[in-house]
């Protein structure tokens, strides 16, 4: 599932080599993860690869990761099982597990030359479910809501918990962020109380807005990022 955070108003991001962040989620067919462990390590997948060593100042990623943040942030999601799991994996990349998910992140790419091996996945008809509602979030910890009245797929949904992640982290100090990252990036991804959710998206807490290239109108907010290092 292909997203990018931002609105479809031209900006100097537009003019900019536009590159994607490739993510492949593990959906064995007899084993899928649950839907929320699959957001949520989709979520942290994105906040390990920004804060991997390989991913700054002279790392082997620093350059690919500047020209991907120069420009649109866009993710890809798509999905892979058995011998294209194996395949994905032996790819430079960082895989994170969740309590049953595994999510690969890769290096970005350029939005016209995904490697072969990734290219051939499927992106659409991502779907998952829970198989019982998530445990309340715990509020004292990031967590990333989503909008109650949008409804979306897996992967459309791994992608923008992704872009919310990555919102929380770029509103984050140095020594915040290396605090997030040596605790394992603990957050939760939650569906707003409708009640709530028009006080979240006006509370000056980031907010993700779709480009509109997947599913939903351009525009639509998505996912808010509560980091408690924000409020």
């Amino acid at each position: 599932m292909s997203d990018s955070p931002f609105q479809t108003e031209t900006t100097d991001r537009d003019a900019a080599r536009q590159f994607v962040l490739p993510l492949v989620v593990r959906i064995e067919r007899d084993a899928p993860p649950p839907r929320t462990d699959a957001l949520e390590t989709a979520a942290r997948a994105v906040l390990v690869m920004l804060g991997d060593a390989r991913s700054v100042g002279d790392g082997e990623w620093a350059e690919v990761m500047r020209d991907w943040q120069d420009a649109r942030i866009r993710k890809v999601v798509r999905r892979a099982r058995g011998a294209e799991w194996r395949r994905a994996e032996a790819l430079p990349g960082i895989t994170v597990t969740g309590k049953a998910a595994e999510v690969r992140v890769f290096p970005p790419v350029p939005l016209d030359g995904w490697p072969k091996e990734l290219a051939r996945l499927q992106v659409s008809g991502t779907d998952l479910d829970d198989p019982e509602p998530p445990a309340d979030a715990d509020r004292g910890a990031p967590v990333l809501w989503l909008n109650p009245g949008v409804e979306m797929s897996a992967g459309k949904a791994m992608a923008q918990a992704g872009h919310g992640a990555q919102l929380a982290w770029w509103g984050l100090s140095d020594e915040e962020r290396a605090a997030w990252h040596d605790a394992g990036f603990p957050l939760a991804v939650r569906t707003a109380d409708p009640a709530e959710w028009t006080a979240l998206t006006t509370s000056g807490l980031p907010v993700v807005r779709d480009a509109g290239f997947t599913e939903i109108a351009a525009g639509s907010c998505t996912v808010v990022a509560d980091h408690p290092a924000l409020r």
